[in-house]
């Protein structure tokens, strides 16, 4: 069975679609289904339910992709291993990420990866924080951005950055022409919150706890973008983490003051199974994260004087998906 066979089988599954699999693969989507028949023709079982929108595995299909994920993973491995000796950095990162992170850093960082080792392709897909770590832990994808980041046995936590928090508001609102307030002057203040479960609402909710302030939510979204459409509107204030609400201030649709007597910030970091090791091309992607340069902001990925530990090296894969996070 070649092995090019079992990697759109793979595809298939992770895009859960299999013309999404085709393009990746430089195949037709009759070439796909093609592939699949001839896969569930030779094991003489039914890999995929396909009477079920979208198709889901099977038991015997569950079985098969886990085990075809690590064939895939181990040759693409041994390939990246072979073309290392020769210096050559190419092949695939697949990066997950919290929504207000991709959006925030990633477009510049991107292109300058790709500017220095342009046999790279790097693929960004948005999710839940939840399940960026899932994402992270399955296997499926190489790097993991998100904030608030939780030590585990399985996961490695690579201290990135410190955003700094701002208080939020519309043009319209009483706070609007202050360039500072204290924690003192949010009590009794209308707040867009984050979603309760999202570690940022945690984090907040404990700050305003430990001042003693009263705040009432008149909404919560799980998703920063949802938050600063309601802050425009003059819902609410909030507290949000600066890089994300740049061009809403430029623009003039969104209005910040920092926080005199605090200091808060959201942690970012980058992170990768701990079984094994990152991948050479994906070990890069990670130096350049924490390269010491301007992002897409304007920002220093190491600025504030976070952490920092070298990436080891490891494996690579890459992939395409859409979805919220904080």
């Amino acid at each position: 069975m070649q092995l090019k066979s079992l990697k759109v089988f793979c595809d298939i599954v992770d895009r859960r679609s299999f013309s999404r699999a085709a393009d990746d693969n430089g195949i037709t989507q009759s070439g796909a289904s093609q592939i699949m028949h001839q896969l569930e023709g030779r094991l003489g079982v039914k890999l995929l339910d396909r009477s079920k929108r979208p198709f889901e595995l099977t038991p015997e299909g569950t079985l098969y992709y886990d085990g075809c994920r690590r064939l895939v993973k181990k040759f693409s491995s041994l390939e990246e291993d072979v073309r290392a000796l020769h210096a050559q950095v190419e092949g695939h990162v697949s990066v997950a990420s919290i929504y207000s992170v991709g959006l925030s850093y990633m477009k510049q960082f991107i292109q300058r990866f790709q500017q220095r080792f342009p046999r790279v392709s790097v693929q960004i897909e948005y999710h839940h924080p939840a399940d960026v770590q899932e994402r992270i832990k399955r296997g499926e994808v190489d790097i993991g951005l998100l904030s608030y980041p939780r030590s585990s046995r399985s996961l490695n936590s690579i201290a990135w950055r410190e955003e700094p928090m701002v208080m939020v508001c519309s043009p319209e609102h009483p706070f609007a022409g202050l360039s500072s307030i204290t924690l003192k002057q949010l009590d009794q203040q209308e707040i867009v919150a984050f979603s309760h479960g999202l570690a940022i609402r945690r984090e907040v909710d404990k700050l305003f706890s430990a001042h003693g302030l009263e705040v009432a939510v008149s909404v919560e979204f799980d998703n920063i973008e949802m938050l600063k459409r309601a802050i425009e509107i003059n819902s609410g204030i909030s507290l949000l983490p600066e890089p994300t609400i740049l061009k809403e201030r430029q623009a003039g649709t969104l209005c910040t003051a920092s926080i005199s007597d605090v200091k808060l910030v959201r942690p970012l970091s980058i992170i990768h199974r701990r079984p094994g090791q990152l991948g050479r091309t994906a070990s890069r992607f990670v130096e350049l994260l924490l390269e010491d340069t301007s992002s897409a902001n304007g920002q220093s990925p190491g600025g504030n004087g976070e952490r920092r530990r070298k990436p080891a090296a490891g494996r690579s894969r890459a992939r395409k998906a859409s979805g919220n996070g904080q």
